[in-house]
């Protein structure tokens, strides 16, 4: 069910909030290139910097946008146990697929309170709940035998988006926890070799600009067509790396600006890119053809 092209939307946003009409037309620019699955809320969504009573909307508007089409796996992770569990619950409550809880922030919980923590946020609800490793921004690595340790007590928590950079702990998390459980990249460039060590696909950042594409490469990997699809990954190496020249979502929210997709409003702390910076996305966007010389 989790597996293929999914993509961690973008929110739109206004001068005043969150723009629920964009939302929508991004869903369907999604479901139209062959978009697997939709993340709404994750890093790439700014979730941080959402209020609660917004968190809750994107994730209902996206559900409705999507109206079963896809998974919607919601992004539903907070470094405080009882926020994460009323967010869970409340994506459950509105027809949300699946939970994206990550690793909880700041706090730097041991491996016991990190177990805990999921523990007690899949026991709050029944959907399926997907851990996000990504100790780049949290301060902490959910260690394998952490994770293995959930796989095996909590029957709804199926697998994790690993976002470590580590093919090493990828290798390590399917030794132990065994071949149904769901491993999927949280980093577009190594979704290739994670698919190989045994994941079902990527949770993707490019994927809110070449949906299509992003798509194509993971059916073609699984099919067995892999050098078909290695050969797609190259051609979009130098536009991911674009995506990640500044602190995501800060360059794919002004490509897809660029592109016309949605406004590149981001939220303080975030900000508008350094104008060098800028340019290089500009420069990866006209290789790839989806901008015009500007």
């Amino acid at each position: 069910m989790f597996s293929g092209s999914i993509v961690a939307l973008v929110t739109p946003f206004t001068e005043t909030g969150i723009d629920e009409s964009k939302i929508r037309e991004l869903v369907e620019f999604q479901l139209e290139n062959g978009t697997n699955g939709i993340v709404p809320c994750g890093t790439t969504g700014e979730s941080p910097t959402l209020t609660p009573q917004e968190h809750n909307r994107v994730i209902e508007v996206t559900v409705d946008a999507v109206n079963k089409r896809v998974p919607v796996i919601a992004g539903t992770g907070s470094n405080s146990t009882q926020e994460a569990i009323a967010l869970t619950r409340h994506a459950e409550s509105v027809g949300a697929d699946a939970a994206l809880v990550v690793t909880p922030y700041y706090n730097k919980p041991t491996q016991q309170g990190l177990y805990l923590h999921f523990k007690a946020v899949a026991d709050s609800v029944k959907i399926p709940i997907i851990l996000y490793n990504i100790e780049g921004r949290t301060g902490k690595n959910i260690e394998t035998p952490t994770v293995a340790r959930l796989a095996k007590d909590c029957r709804n928590i199926v697998g994790v988006k690993e976002a470590s950079g580590s093919l090493k702990q990828v290798q390590e998390v399917r030794e132990a926890c065994g071949p149904d459980f769901i491993i999927l990249s949280g980093d577009d460039a190594l979704t290739l070799d994670m698919m190989d060590l045994g994941g079902t696909g990527v949770i993707s950042v490019v994927a809110n600009l070449i949906p299509q594409d992003v798509s194509a490469m993971v059916k073609l990997y699984a099919e067995g067509q892999k050098d078909e699809a290695r050969a797609m990954h190259n051609k979009m190496k130098d536009l991911v790396a674009s995506m990640f020249v500044e602190t995501n979502p800060i360059p794919v929210k002004k490509a897809a600006e660029l592109i016309g997709l949605c406004s590149g409003r981001v939220r303080l702390p975030l900000c508008d890119m350094d104008p060098a910076n800028l340019e290089k996305v500009k420069a990866a966007l006209q290789e790839y053809n989806l901008l015009t010389a500007v």
